[in-house]
């Protein structure tokens, strides 16, 4: 009977009571994940301008480790609820176990990067044997080869969601980000009799937090009661259920891949103009996370009701959660365009930025943040597109936004105006994304939400 009632408060419980208790422990472990990024990045300033530079640099392939795992992530959870909404057990069961040896075959991917790859990549940006190069390539070669942790951990949070256990990814989240936190100026600075490590640090620190995540995520999901099975041992992957996975989880893996290659290309467009342009623009996305973030983990916390309410052909629930998700995240990013334009000098000076930083920062904040307000009508409309099964629009949303917005208009308005009118590509773009989202909504809503 427990089990029972727990799955029926997705179609029961009154929608905005619903989302909140959905929804407040992903946005509360994703904002202090932001802020453990923003630390992480104001103790790396403190060891030299030229060390964050180097983290900014590979900051992107952080990128493509989150995209794959949470794109993967993001289709395990659209389909597990669907299934659990149209009371297919057995069907949510195979997502669950299919979803850790994706976690398993993703995490291969990096182990190569790391090894074979960091230093090729590195050397795109800075010269070899430069402080820059060798610490870019260190931090990079043990993120990536440690990201074992993050990949598994993130496939558990993403089933334990779609079931409509949000404290329990929140436990994960949280405890990687405090013991990073905790680890990082230890490491970096080599307290307590440890040796100075600088930015090799930071990156060690980030290891051991996913640890100590996935430990606490494997422990919920061995002692808790749980709404799905999973099967460790003798199974065999139903490359069927791989397949429904991927039709959500591809297009939310290329989407947030977009946004990596698009840095690395903005990257490669700065770096001939000022290396200091480059740790602007990391700063801008370490920031930018604390805005975002309790957007996205609003996100989480609609996508399985939306996904449950659609499954189970309830409209009515099922819009009133994007209304209500949308009247949210508007409100959020208000609030961060208001400190982005108000306080930017006071944002930069946390990172020890010098008078040039502040030159080219304050005004990239400004121009920059003036997308947040389109961005979140984008979010939200995208997490309807994921939990109908629809991934390929927010794909598509993705591909105007950045390869055919930011990266060209950037190319073209940094020649016209130097690298403070290419910050106004940001917004542009998401004007044009804005656009696309509202003509696809409306074309979804007309052909299947409207007859549910």
């Amino acid at each position: 009977m427990e089990e029972k009632e727990r799955v029926n408060k997705m179609g029961t419980m009154p929608v905005n009571k619903l989302l909140f208790n959905m929804a407040w422990p992903a946005i509360l472990s994703m904002t202090i994940n932001s802020l453990y990024n923003i630390v992480d990045s104001i103790f790396v300033a403190q060891v030299s301008e030229d060390a964050l530079t180097a983290v900014s640099i590979v900051t992107p392939v952080q990128m493509l480790i989150i995209a794959l795992s949470v794109g993967s992530g993001v289709g395990i959870n659209s389909l597990i609820a669907r299934r659990l909404g149209a009371q297919r057990q057995e069907e949510a069961d195979k997502a669950a176990s299919t979803g850790l040896r994706i976690g398993l075959i993703n995490y291969l991917i990096f182990l190569f990067i790391g090894i074979f790859v960091a230093g090729p990549f590195v050397a795109g940006y800075a010269e070899p044997g430069t402080y820059i190069y060798e610490a870019g390539c260190q931090y990079l070669s043990i993120v990536c080869i440690g990201s074992v942790f993050i990949h598994i951990q993130v496939v558990i949070e993403k089933i334990l969601q779609s079931t409509g256990n949000m404290v329990g990814p929140m436990a994960c989240s949280l405890t990687g980000a405090v013991v990073n936190i905790a680890l990082d100026p230890v490491l970096i600075f080599g307290w307590f009799g440890l040796p100075e490590l600088g930015v090799a640090g930071a990156a060690v620190a980030t290891v051991i937090g996913q640890l100590a995540g996935l430990m606490v995520g494997v422990t919920i999901l061995v002692r808790g009661e749980h709404l799905v099975n999973i099967q460790i041992k003798g199974f065999k992957i139903d490359w069927k259920v791989v397949g429904d996975i991927y039709k959500v989880g591809l297009p939310s893996i290329v989407m947030q891949s977009i946004a990596s290659v698009m840095t690395i290309g903005y990257n490669a467009i700065l770096v001939g103009y000022s290396t200091t342009a480059v740790a602007v623009l990391g700063i801008y996305f370490k920031i930018q996370s604390f805005v975002f973030m309790p957007v996205f983990g609003l996100n989480q916390g609609a996508m399985p009701i939306m996904g449950y309410n659609y499954g189970a052909r309830d409209r009515k629930r099922l819009m009133d959660t994007y209304k209500a998700a949308m009247v949210f995240a508007v409100t959020v990013m208000s609030v961060g365009l208001i400190l982005f334009q108000t306080a930017p000098n006071h944002l930069l000076g946390m990172f020890d930025a010098s008078p040039e930083m502040l030159e080219i920062g304050v005004p990239a904040l400004r121009i920059i943040s003036i997308c947040f307000l389109p961005a979140a009508f984008g979010i939200i409309t995208g997490t309807l597109f994921q939990a109908t099964g629809h991934g390929i629009y927010s794909l598509l949303v993705s591909i105007i936004r950045q390869l055919l917005g930011i990266l060209p208009l950037a190319f073209i308005l940094i020649r016209i105006g130097g690298v403070t009118l290419s910050w106004a590509s940001f917004p542009l773009a998401e004007v044009l994304g804005l656009t696309y989202s509202a003509i696809m909504l409306r074309r979804l809503y007309n052909k299947e939400i409207k007859t549910l």
